[in-house]
């Protein structure tokens, strides 16, 4: 496999002196001989040794292993080289035979921290978070929760499985439920904004700024997809806001779930709104100036400009970096004519 992209996790020994990285792919993590020596505190050929000595006791297969290939700096160059790389499976299997107190400390961290967050992405020390010392990274957490829970993909499963328990005309297939979502989604935007979802997107989608005037996005660079978001256009005190009243009134919805009070769907936008008014937020009374539809045509029309420009600039870019290594070419040609090649070069 080629260098891997996954989740980077860092663990440190005890003593402090050492922090090795291993990164989460596919449910494991992978380390090389070198890396699991440091780790255990030993020696490649006795990392070597145990590798043979468990294969051939076949107490892990050959599936624990596989071939990664790394870059790395050497000098001016940049070298490709192929390891053999070390599954979680195996590096437990190692660290019971290693007799060090590092494989001891690793082996239990692995079973409980590591293998908890391979299985639910996340792991949580409850009692370093009960009693804070230093810097305390609760509130930290909280947000972060708080940005997860208000993700749109997270928001549409919540309100669903909310409203199907305690809505008694509840129906995914009607055209109340597929408008139910999008509606409260939109008096929240516009209790924080002062637009609807569909009225902030036409009014910060701009091709002539960076980034079409996104402020969030997923991957590398803006895409189609990302425009039609409305999140993706909040600034941080706007998202952290948003993120906010997104949980309260999550909340809100749960806890008429667990109290089983059951209302129709449309009884709901009133219970929305008097959440809103509650919280002394603006209420949105109507559908908006903007129909989704419209909205769609307008910001893929935005993105279709942006795209171009962006596909200009790339391209002159390209063209001054090309002529850039061609001007050096031509001048170490000139050079080689005028003064021959270097001693290294002859020989």
């Amino acid at each position: 496999m080629s260098e891997p992209t996954g989740e980077m996790i860092v663990y440190r020994t005890d003593d402090g002196r050492t922090e090795i990285q291993l990164r989460a792919v596919d449910g494991t993590v992978w380390l090389t001989q070198a890396e699991i020596a440091t780790l255990f505190d030993t020696q490649v050929p006795n990392i070597n040794k145990h590798i043979s000595s468990i294969l051939s006791d076949r107490e892990q297969g050959e599936a624990t292993i596989s071939s990664q290939e790394i870059v790395r700096q050497e000098g001016a160059r940049q070298v490709r080289r192929t390891v053999q790389v070390y599954n979680l499976e195996m590096i437990l299997a190692i660290g019971y035979r290693v007799r060090s107190t590092r494989a001891v400390q690793f082996r239990q961290w692995a079973t409980t921290v590591l293998r908890e967050y391979l299985v639910k992405g996340f792991a949580l020390n409850d009692e370093r978070l009960k009693q804070p010392g230093g810097h305390d990274y609760f509130d930290e957490l909280l947000a972060r929760i708080r940005d997860i829970r208000a993700s749109e993909k997270r928001f549409y499963q919540k309100v669903r499985d909310l409203f199907a328990q305690t809505s008694v005309d509840y129906d995914g297939t009607t055209e109340l439920a597929r408008t139910f979502f999008a509606t409260i989604q939109n008096k929240l935007v516009y209790a924080v904004t002062g637009h609807t979802a569909a009225e902030l997107i036409v009014a910060r989608a701009d091709p002539e700024t960076p980034n079409m005037g996104l402020t969030n996005w997923g991957g590398s660079r803006v895409r189609k997809s990302d425009v039609t978001v409305s999140k993706n256009y909040l600034n941080g005190s706007e998202i952290d806001e948003l993120n906010r009243l997104t949980t309260m009134f999550l909340d809100f919805a749960e806890d008429r779930t667990r109290r089983r009070q059951q209302i129709r769907m449309a009884e709901w936008m009133t219970q929305a709104d008097r959440f809103l008014d509650f919280n002394e937020r603006q209420v949105l009374g109507n559908a908006g100036r903007i129909s989704q539809t419209d909205m769609q045509k307008i910001a893929h029309e935005r993105f279709d400009d942006f795209d171009s420009q962006r596909r200009a600039r790339e391209l002159a870019e390209a063209d001054r970096e090309a002529a850039e290594e061609f001007a050096a070419l031509e001048a170490e040609a000139r050079r080689l004519l005028i003064e021959g090649p270097d001693d290294d070069e002859q020989q």
